[in-house]
């Protein structure tokens, strides 16, 4: 937002990365490319008054959704959607163990996922609503790489956009972990985009 961007601008310098900028008035100012839809997308989801609990539960149904997702497509390109639901289930099962550790409930996954009423997928989207905005051909490794990108991006805007709702710092916490987490998601991703 200007000050942290400042400040990581210049660690990076210090680093040797000699293409660096720093856009005056942080993000707040930038006007070009920027995740798609409403600011209110997907926030739906969280109110900003939700236990830490409720969080984990709502970001567990989220992962859950694209894991089903990427589990459908299995048979279209086998390998491919098979690393990404393997990302998915890592991530599910740490938010799973996060929200026992929090709740000291001892749930059983069976238990905890009677809880999952959202039908959406990361972001705050459906299925259905990410395929009719990038109508990807499921046949492009490419194209399903860039697909499960921008469905990655958009869940770390909306983590990120959730956690600076949220009024309880607890929440704030986790929601910004798993931001940090769909960034090493699009790590990963950029990754096997590299490799093709």
């Amino acid at each position: 937002m200007g000050g942290r961007s400042r400040v990581a601008a210049q660690m990076l310098a210090g680093k040797g990365f000699d293409n660096v900028y720093n856009v005056t008035g942080g993000f707040k100012a930038w006007e070009s490319e920027a995740a798609f839809g409403k600011e209110e997308l997907g926030l739906e989801l969280f109110t900003g008054d939700e236990s830490p609990e409720t969080t984990l539960v709502v970001a567990y149904s989220l992962e859950q959704g694209l894991l089903d997702f990427y589990l459908s497509m299995i048979p279209k390109v086998k390998n491919l959607f098979k690393k990404l639901s393997e990302i998915e289930v890592k991530h599910r099962d740490r938010i799973f163990h996060e929200y026992v550790k929090i709740s000291g409930k001892s749930s059983s996954r069976e238990a905890f996922e009677k809880n999952i009423v959202i039908k959406a997928v990361e972001g705050g989207l459906t299925t259905q609503e990410y395929m009719d905005l990038f109508q990807p051909d499921l046949e492009s490794v490419e194209d399903i790489i860039g697909l499960a990108m921008s469905i990655e991006a958009q869940a770390l805007d909306l983590y990120l956009r959730a956690a600076d709702r949220s009024n309880n710092p607890e929440s704030k916490k986790i929601l910004i972990q798993i931001a940090d987490e769909e960034q090493t998601h699009l790590t990963q991703l950029g990754k096997l985009m590299e490799g093709i």
